[in-house]
């Protein structure tokens, strides 16, 4: 059986960040607008909705007094954010922000849903599991969290939803600071049956099977790839990839979704390092019609974590457009 031609892809920055804006996670409104977390400096920023090559100003939603991590939208237009002190005292809360009504520049008032107990180290990426039901990577517990949510997720209750080596940091690794975390990005895919995560620590790009009934796992981590210095990506299962950002790589690459295809790792784009993508650090699908599995929008850190030739860049938000090529 052949293997599916890489795609041509169009980088478009889309907005502008400051020099060593940490932009971490990221999620698509419906209306096109996407919200932004950036960990280090503690804010959650918007980018208006824009169509074509226009460049757009990002605009300030709020500043946390904790780092801010994972977001996830658990009802329309109300998300869930993940705030988490990773590096010092490992306190984390998951917070709610409901912006139906809203309109940029007008505040926001988060409400704390949950505060985690001392087992927590460090929220990462997190997703829906289902309606009202989330998981959470826990990246220096070497965990996933289940978090399900009440009503209008207005509270919440978490217990620890799997724990696995390949979910472990790496608090003696080579890289320089800060430590690489374990498990980083999760997505799950109601279609394939399956949660899958990253380990950045372990280099692996890993699936578990989901129970649809229960949302628990029906079985232990399967390897699905080898992939080093991942961070967070997004699932097409339709053509039956993830697109993978590697962050300190600075490359953008394409993951088989099925183990035993782990040799058609491909990058889509980066090599050679592309000025536009330097510390991609998560993706998300569009939302505008036809634009799944053909327009991502893609975080970057501008080389923040580590600066490709030394030279920090402008973090952005880029606009990623796949061209599929015909087989040969």
């Amino acid at each position: 059986m052949p293997m599916t031609p890489v795609p041509d892809v169009t980088l478009t920055p889309v907005a502008y960040f400051p020099e060593k804006y940490f932009l971490e996670n990221l999620a698509v409104r419906a209306d096109g607008s996407v919200l932004i977390t950036a960990v280090l400096q503690k804010e959650l920023w918007i980018v208006p909705g824009t169509r074509g090559s226009a460049v757009v100003s990002p605009v300030l939603v709020h500043r946390f007094d904790h780092m801010v991590t994972g977001i996830a939208e658990a009802e329309p237009d109300v998300f869930v954010v993940s705030l988490t002190e990773g590096y010092t005292t490992h306190e984390s809360h998951l917070v709610r922000i409901d912006l139906n009504g809203w309109t940029p520049g007008e505040p926001v008032r988060p409400e704390t849903v949950f505060t985690f107990d001392d087992r927590v180290r460090a929220l990462n990426g997190s997703c829906l599991l289902g309606p009202g039901v989330l998981a959470v990577a826990d990246c220096f517990a070497g965990l996933i969290w289940r978090v399900d949510l009440g009503d209008g997720a207005r509270s919440a209750t978490a217990r620890v939803w799997l724990a696995h080596d390949t979910m472990a940091d790496d608090p003696d690794g080579e890289v320089a600071p800060p430590p690489q975390p374990g498990v980083n990005g999760v997505r799950y895919s109601p279609r394939t049956g399956y949660l899958y995560y990253t380990s950045t620590a372990q280099k692996v790009f890993m699936r578990v099977p989901v129970d649809p009934a229960t949302l628990d796992p029906a079985g232990g981590p399967e390897f699905v790839a080898a992939i080093d210095n991942a961070d967070d990506f997004c699932v097409d299962e339709n053509a039956g990839f993830a697109y993978v950002t590697r962050h300190r790589a600075n490359t953008l690459d394409r993951v088989p979704l099925a183990p035993r295809h782990g040799s058609e790792v491909r990058h889509l784009a980066g090599d050679p390092l592309d000025e536009a993508l330097v510390g991609p650090s998560s993706a998300a699908w569009g939302r505008g019609p036809g634009e799944h599995g053909r327009v991502a929008y893609v975080t970057t850190d501008g080389g923040t974590t580590a600066p490709p030739d030394g030279i920090v860049r402008n973090a952005m938000l880029l606009r990623v457009e796949l061209h599929p090529r015909a087989e040969s």
